[in-house]
């Protein structure tokens, strides 16, 4: 078992929805969506920025295959 498994035990549906009732209460039901918005623009931001990361030849080899 790893180390996370036995720290954190088996999450089960009540534990989720717990979770979630939690999230609720302390953001409102309003600015959820703006933190999941924000939270999908930072990973879409590094995406980009992991494929900008790359060498200079895969780049290369990237665009050679999205010219085909």
């Amino acid at each position: 078992m790893n180390a996370l498994t036995i720290f954190l035990g088996v999450i089960g549906p009540m534990q989720v929805i717990l979770i979630i009732a939690i999230v609720v209460l302390l953001f409102g039901g309003k600015k959820i969506p703006e933190l999941m918005k924000g939270i999908g623009t930072g990973i879409k931001e590094f995406k980009n920025a992991a494929k900008d990361d790359q060498p200079a030849n895969s780049k290369k080899e990237e665009e050679a295959k999205e010219k085909e």
